[in-house]
């Protein structure tokens, strides 16, 4: 029986292997090799994992918690959230794949992955946010059905009761 093509798991540091992760962006790369350990560690942001059969890191995502200021979600989402001055929130702060796994749709993927989780969640949230680092990000993003957050191109947001 052979396994899907990637299973996705919390990093576990001493298992696997960051050295060799190379998404393409230094500053992708060296938030997995150097920062995803001391953020769980304070736990700040907890990071997955998309491994191949051999166990190499194919791709990650991280996520933590957050708010959004209730006034920057569109008031049709407004009217069905308690009027706190935030709502909770699930930040994916990073996602990226490993340049020879780029264009399986592994990202999709991990984002699928990380919405289910962030939707699983025993703490509750409202929605999950996402600061894209580019034009091209933020398009991927909008291709998910993810929606600008007030007026700010490269920040969005995809309602978690969407995806229970």
């Amino acid at each position: 029986m052979t396994r899907a093509p990637f299973l996705i798991a919390a990093l576990d540091v001493a298992a696997h292997d960051r050295s060799r992760f190379n998404s393409g962006s230094p500053a992708l790369d060296h938030y997995l090799r150097e920062q995803a350990t001391q953020d769980r560690r304070r736990r700040v942001a907890a990071s997955f994992v998309a491994l191949d059969n051999d166990l190499r890191i194919a791709g990650y995502y991280s996520l933590s918690t957050a708010s959004v200021p209730l006034p920057d979600l569109p008031s049709g989402l407004q009217r069905k959230l308690p009027r706190y001055k935030a709502v909770p929130a699930v930040r994916m702060g990073r996602l990226a794949v490993d340049v020879d796994f780029q264009g399986r749709g592994l990202g999709s993927s991990l984002l699928i992955n990380a919405l289910r989780r962030a939707a699983g969640m025993e703490i509750p949230a409202a929605v999950l946010i996402v600061d894209a680092k580019d034009d091209q990000a933020a398009a991927f993003y909008r291709h998910h059905d993810f929606i600008v957050l007030a007026n700010l191109p490269l920040s969005l947001f995809l309602p978690l009761a969407t995806v229970r």
